[in-house]
């Protein structure tokens, strides 16, 4: 028998993680609450519920306000969160409160670093805490939470985000392409040196071309003018990013996503990020830490002159899904 589950979403990336899931289940066991932000998701995507996030000085606090005041009594035993979204965190809190079981998937990634994915860490932890099952991506995360403690069953599922990737695995190649891309909120302070250094290499690489599709946020598009040499394209669908995600020889990113996506595909990519809470894909040899713009070139021209890699990727097989609908199912 299987809860009847609210699932929980209102990004692109956590609509991506919860449809390989929606294809196994039969509607009577879910309904779907979309928690506002990306509203453009709802030209494709009928739910059974929608936050309204009023606008303030604080997004963050309004997403969680929001989430929390605006959580809807519905005819469902439990829900899934999934990630590190205030959106997740507000919601997983909201049924808590409400002693409503809690399904975390995405459960156990760790920086140990508050700022470092900001405020996303804080997030994640404290999902786990209230989580009654966590689905973790690897053993590493899943041993994350029994060091601490967490009181929740803990499984090893994958990420269901791979699940979206099987049809596109025979279409890899290594081209010319270099896939970019950078927007989070930590880089935001030095978001024009690391487009310069980005810059200084398509200068130096004419043979490469590098693409880059701009996010929307007004702290990343103010330096768009310094992308001279690349070429600068808007936002893209998934699909659209996948197709040239497995033609690229390599990826620059602060991407959670890419880095996972980019280890399914053999791709190497370079994290813009002091850190990750993906260490699992250091190890494989996919991810290479880019702390800082300084640092760019030397580590590019090592991957360059050496992007290939065959190694087994450490956050699933692309049947995720699979397994997280058995739990559902137990």
């Amino acid at each position: 028998m299987v809860d009847t589950i609210l699932l929980c979403f209102g990004t692109r990336p956590e609509w991506l993680k919860i449809k390989p899931l929606i294809k196994l289940m039969d509607k009577s066991h879910y309904q779907l609450l979309f928690t506002g932000q990306h509203i453009d998701l709802l030209k494709d995507i009928k739910v059974d519920y929608k936050i309204e996030i009023p606008d303030s000085n604080s997004r963050l606090d309004s997403i969680i306000s929001a989430c929390m005041l605006q959580f809807p009594e519905g005819k469902f035993n439990s829900i899934l969160v999934q990630g590190d979204t205030a959106s997740a965190f507000a919601c997983g809190l909201a049924a808590f409160n409400r002693q409503i079981k809690i399904y975390y998937l995405e459960a156990g990634l760790r920086s140990y670093n508050m700022q470092h994915p900001y405020p996303e860490e804080a997030y994640r932890q404290m999902i786990a805490r209230i989580a009654d099952v966590n689905l973790c991506p690897t053993k590493e995360s899943s041993q994350n939470l029994k060091n601490e403690l967490v009181h929740g069953e803990t499984h090893i599922v994958g990420n269901t985000v791979l699940d979206n990737l099987l049809s596109y695995k025979n279409k890899c190649e290594y081209t010319n392409k270099i896939l970019i891309t950078l927007h989070r909120r930590e880089n935001h302070h030095w978001i024009d040196q690391w487009f310069n250094n980005l810059n200084q290499l398509a200068k130096d690489n004419p043979e490469l071309e590098f693409i880059l599709p701009i996010h929307p946020n007004p702290n990343v598009q103010k330096y768009k003018h310094l992308l001279t040499n690349i070429n600068v394209i808007d936002p893209l669908s998934h699909p659209k990013l996948l197709e040239i995600l497995v033609k690229c020889k390599f990826v620059i990113s602060d991407s959670g996503g890419l880095q996972e996506e980019g280890s399914f595909f053999n791709k190497k990519v370079i994290v813009c990020r002091k850190t990750t809470e993906r260490p699992e894909a250091i190890h494989t040899g996919h991810l290479h830490i880019c702390s800082s713009p300084d640092k760019l070139k030397k580590l590019f021209d090592k991957i360059n002159k050496d992007p290939y890699i065959n190694e087994k990727c450490p956050y699933g097989d692309g049947h995720s899904s699979e397994l997280v609908y058995k739990i559902f199912k137990k």
